[in-house]
């Protein structure tokens, strides 16, 4: 680890808050990194993770938006541009929106980033080494027509971007955060959202990295009375990508609809977690995870309903369906609850399987060909994760997974 530490080292020393980020780094140490002895990194391939060969870089580097990223740029109201975890843009003036840099070490939940991702191996180092929060707000009462848009791109070495966004009372948003480039990179973001009173929050996050790149995110959502927040993640890139998507229900009437999806190929290991945590009463969150594995790809997903002792009424629902392309592509689903309340109503479903051979049948006898046949209904798979996002970014996601799909070299078993 000489090459990480050192540069390591190096960043934190020249931060002036640096004190705070040894002891982040020093947490870290103590707890090292994951093994697969540890059940919830199972099924990691940590054994082909070498920190040694990643270095911490001490400011950003800049390479030109990928065709996607432009068209993306295009569509928004304001892009704040965040380069190897730095941010370089804050974007142009939105009324009643304001991005800022926060050097602090502190969570949106109310308390230190180390006590709220104490034993977190990479939310840790994300503590330590961070150049600091890009900080989005939401002015209460203001309805943001026009999506704003994080544009994260990763050059080279380990970059570890934190992102909070904090809507105000009765305010209404939609927020894109697309991650891009990071070839033979280590990428961990660590984002946050905080919804006062009855806001609404519309969150995409798009992670589109190169197929070498190691990512390793978080994002935690925090929902006040008659809060909503939409999420949709979806994950094409990245030899590992594992997202834990976790949203708390802190006041009454609070919703959460998270919808995930990816697309595995190559050996590309997709590894998804989430947990819905319901504290107060009349709340509701429904997870539909979604996702298709070919060539020697795989998938896990994980996912938790936790219902605090009082949280009645609540309304709890996770659905996992996941397609195999290819016999060499592999599944695994868990899904968990934990109860403890009686007053509720909560439900959990998973599916593993290959395509629906009637439906490809019916088609061939129409006139399509074997191959199209099984691209449509793989499309169609993923349509309903698709036709949830905003109208302004519905085509343009779903014309860069059709071209995602048309690379992948075996969709048949």
């Amino acid at each position: 680890m000489t090459t990480f530490a050192e540069s390591a080292s190096t960043f934190i020393a020249d931060r002036p808050d640096a004190a705070t980020r040894r002891l982040a780094w020093s947490l870290f140490e103590a707890t090292g990194l994951p093994t697969t002895s540890d059940e919830v990194w199972r099924y990691a391939p940590l054994g082909d993770l070498d920190l040694e060969h990643f270095a911490v870089p001490s400011a950003p580097m800049h390479s030109p938006d990928s065709d996607f990223a432009a068209q993306l740029v295009q569509r928004a109201g304001l892009v704040v541009r965040v380069v190897d975890g730095f941010c370089v843009s804050t974007g142009d003036v939105v009324e009643g929106v304001t991005v800022e840099i926060d050097e602090s070490s502190e969570s949106l939940a109310g308390e230190t980033l180390l006590h709220r991702y104490e034993g977190d191996t990479f939310a840790l180092l994300n503590a330590a080494l961070a150049p600091g929060a890009t900080v989005i707000r939401v002015a209460a009462g203001v309805n943001v027509a026009e999506p704003v848009v994080v544009l994260n791109e990763s050059t080279a070495g380990a970059s570890f971007p934190r992102t909070q966004i904090v809507l105000g009372r009765g305010a209404s948003v939609t927020v894109v955060e697309y991650f891009e480039g990071g070839r033979d990179a280590l990428v961990v973001p660590v984002s946050e959202y905080r919804l006062d009173d009855n806001a609404s929050l519309q969150l995409i996050t798009y992670q589109r990295l190169d197929s070498t790149a190691w990512h390793v995110a978080r994002t935690t959502g925090f929902l006040s009375r008659d809060a909503r927040l939409h999420q949709a993640v979806v994950g094409l890139g990245a030899h590992y990508d594992r997202s834990r998507n976790d949203a708390e229900m802190l006041g009454a009437g609070a919703a959460n609809e998270l919808r995930t999806t990816f697309l595995g190929s190559g050996h590309q290991v997709h590894d998804f977690r989430t947990r819905q945590y319901h504290v107060a009463p009349r709340t509701t969150s429904t997870l539909l995870s979604k996702g298709a594995v070919a060539d020697h790809s795989r998938s896990i997903y994980t996912g938790l309903i936790e219902i605090e002792k009082g949280a009645k009424r609540t309304d709890a629902r996770q659905t996992n369906h996941n397609l195999l392309l290819a016999p060499n592509a592999h599944a695994d689903s868990v899904p968990n609850l934990d109860i403890r309340e009686n007053d509720v109503m909560c439900a959990h479903a998973s599916s593993v399987g290959p395509l629906d051979e009637l439906q490809r049948w019916y088609l061939e006898s129409r006139g399509v060909s074997r191959d199209d046949a099984q691209r449509l209904l793989i499309q169609g798979f993923f349509y309903e994760m698709l036709s949830a996002l905003p109208s302004e970014l519905a085509g343009l996601v779903e014309s860069d997974v059709a071209s995602v799909l048309a690379s992948v070299a075996q969709v048949s078993l």
